[in-house]
């Protein structure tokens, strides 16, 4: 099975890049890629843009990626309770290639934060939307007080209920 897992984030020390690569590496028997959004920052998304230029490179690239994928593993962190512009301009792009971004691929949707919210406002906007863009979403986990819940030394989940939440993800993801 191949697994791409990133966060929604373009943060380089994304705490949403941490959990989605750890969830990824509970999935038994994968090839995990993670990408980093920066690899994929373009122009803003607009219609003038896009009748002037064409669709990016990049975001055909990005489309190209969850295709080559079996299940997709995103982490969104939270901006004033929604996605973060560089997820959004990315997922815009995209879905001007097909609408049907996530193409049928099974998913695991994610979200943290530092604080005891765990970005919950972006991962119900997320878990909500998401079939509409082709995906067929077996879970979704929001992690609070990321800190106090994952070890940094060791790169794992240390509260055996959240751990416990994501491997019930992961097995989801695999079946």
């Amino acid at each position: 099975m191949n697994v791409l897992a990133f966060a929604a984030s373009s943060s380089k020390q994304s705490i949403n890049k941490q959990l989605a690569t750890f969830t990824a590496s509970l999935v038994k028997e994968a090839n995990v890629e993670v990408l980093d959004l920066n690899e994929f920052e373009m122009p803003i998304y607009s219609s003038d843009r896009e009748n002037e230029s064409g669709i990016p490179v990049l975001a055909q690239q990005f489309f190209n990626k969850i295709t080559q994928a079996d299940a997709v593993i995103i982490s969104f962190a939270e901006h004033n309770g929604s996605y973060t512009a560089a997820y959004k301009n990315i997922f815009d792009w995209a879905s001007r290639i097909n609408q049907k971004v996530f193409q049928s691929k099974a998913m695991v949707l994610l979200a943290t934060s530092p604080g005891p919210g765990g970005a919950k406002s972006v991962l119900a906007a997320a878990t909500g939307s998401a079939p509409f863009f082709a995906a067929d979403v077996k879970a979704s986990v929001s992690v609070p007080s990321f800190y106090d819940n994952f070890d940094m030394d060791t790169q794992r989940i240390a509260n055996a209920d959240i751990l416990a939440q994501l491997q019930q993800a992961a097995d989801l993801l695999a079946q």
